[in-house]
């Protein structure tokens, strides 16, 4: 926040010139860690509530869900809980925090955290070819003969050159991994070569399932549930539906011709790979645990790691690793239009939109059930919203309640503290003011600085 003040007292190359010394002039650690100016962002969130509730429950009325949980995260706990309707329409089961519903896609993202837990622990690399854990991988024919090899990278990013497979791919959770062998063997299809452009492949998550069971030696859920589950305290999270208690178990529906038809929940097959694209199971008080590991990432700081996985493999996950469109007219619930740009990181979508707002989350739809949960880094909040209704389209409502609770609270972004170093130099940099008398000995600029300053 210095280097500001001095843009608005100084000539601007004189900013410059802190900026370089910063970078090259200086020896010592930099203290990322930040904190939010407003004391009372808890008690202006809290005011929001009313309206945010309000929100979902129109959501879920005009829109017909059978039952909708949802909760608000604040700075990495969950801060609010609401409900309306029935996990069974049939006997009135009313929806609580604790139902558990199918959360879809909203799995792909744990099954990448696998993959970087995998990559912490030196067992794979990123860029290393599928063909290398699984070998009838090498029966594929690309689409040129210049195509790079699939990697583990380009299904975490959906940059394999896969064809979109929604929403065949959703009837696929109980097939075996016999069954995707058989797949493989019989050479799928391409769309493109490989790290060519974006297109959502549930496949994709599927083969990094599989890399998951290989790799580890015990199938890919045992090892999401030891290194991520249990450590996040979410011991009741799952694939399999029988395994839930089924008075917290979320039914499927699809409103058909003015009434509920219940889905038939497929089972996630014990000795397969395509729960891991999304056959999940969870609920918004477990979840929410997920979500917050997601939060506490931010910002880079030097304190212990307490994650399942380290932080900057956290991080790495919310980049945008692989471009996927522009929207130039975008336009927020609210009606007014801003821009946005979106990607794709590991398991995770990212946009940031014209004010330099950013937003990490995914969204998940099967057959009976709709969700989303999405973060903003910067300002420490997230969102997380469960349907039990076909594709329910959670993803507008979430961004509509983050969006309320950011201008209804007015809230600010983290303010990064000014380093030790910075400090320093601010002191001795105003020891030459107004004069500059010796400025040139002080060795506290970059070599350059006089000579492309003056």
């Amino acid at each position: 926040m210095y280097k500001n003040m001095f843009h608005r007292i100084f000539n601007p190359f004189l900013s410059i010139g802190i900026l370089l010394f910063m970078c090259y002039g200086v020896n010592g650690q930099t203290n990322l860690f930040s904190d939010f100016e407003d004391t009372l962002r808890a008690y202006n969130i809290r005011k929001t509530l009313p309206k945010i509730d309000s929100i979902y429950k129109a959501i879920a009325i005009n829109n017909n869900y059978p039952g909708l949980s949802y909760g608000i995260v604040v700075d990495g706990k969950l801060f609010h809980t609401g409900n309306y309707g029935y996990t069974d329409v049939v006997k009135k089961i009313p929806v609580t925090s604790k139902s558990m519903f199918r959360i879809a896609s909203m799995s792909k993202s744990v099954t990448a955290m696998a993959i970087m837990h995998l990559k912490e622990a030196g067992k794979i690399q990123l860029d290393d070819p599928v063909e290398k854990y699984i070998p009838e991988f090498r029966l594929q024919n690309t689409l040129t003969n210049d195509a790079p090899v699939v990697s583990i990278r380009h299904c975490l990013t959906h940059n394999a050159g896969f064809p979109e497979d929604n929403p065949w791919g959703d009837r696929q959770l109980q097939d075996s991994d016999e069954e995707l062998t058989e797949l493989l063997k019989n050479k799928i299809s391409f769309s493109t070569i490989p790290d060519f452009q974006y297109e959502y492949s549930n496949l994709g998550y599927a083969i990094l399932g599989r890399i998951i069971t290989l790799v580890s030696g015990m199938p890919y859920q045992d090892y999401i549930k030891k290194h991520i589950l249990f450590p996040l305290g979410m011991p009741t999270t799952d694939w399999e539906y029988g395994r839930i208690n089924k008075e917290q178990l979320a039914h499927g529906y699809r409103w058909l011709d003015g009434q509920y038809v219940e889905e038939q929940l497929l089972h996630d097959h014990p000795n397969g790979s395509w729960g891991a694209m999304g056959a999940m199971i969870s609920s918004v008080e477990e979840f929410s645990k997920y979500i917050a590991c997601h939060i506490t990432a931010w910002p880079p700081r030097s304190d212990k790691d307490l994650q399942p996985i380290k932080r900057q493999s956290l991080r790495e996950m919310h980049k945008p690793w692989n471009f996927s469109n522009f929207n130039p007219t975008y336009r927020y619930p609210d009606g007014r239009q801003c821009a946005t740009a979106n990607a794709y990181g590991y398991g995770l979508r990212w946009t940031k939109d014209c004010d330099d707002k950013t937003y990490i989350g995914h969204s998940g739809g099967l057959p009976g059930f709709g969700s989303h949960w999405m973060i903003m880094p910067e300002y420490g909040i997230g969102v997380i919203s469960l349907a039990n209704r076909t594709y329910a389209g959670t993803s507008g409502v979430n961004m509509q309640v983050i969006d309320a609770i950011v201008k209804q609270a007015e809230l600010k972004p983290r303010i990064f503290n000014t380093s030790k170093i910075l400090q320093q130099r601010k002191l001795e940099l105003m020891n030459f003011l107004p004069d500059w008398k010796n400025a040139q000995n002080s060795k506290i600029f970059a070599e350059n600085f006089f000579l492309t300053s003056f």
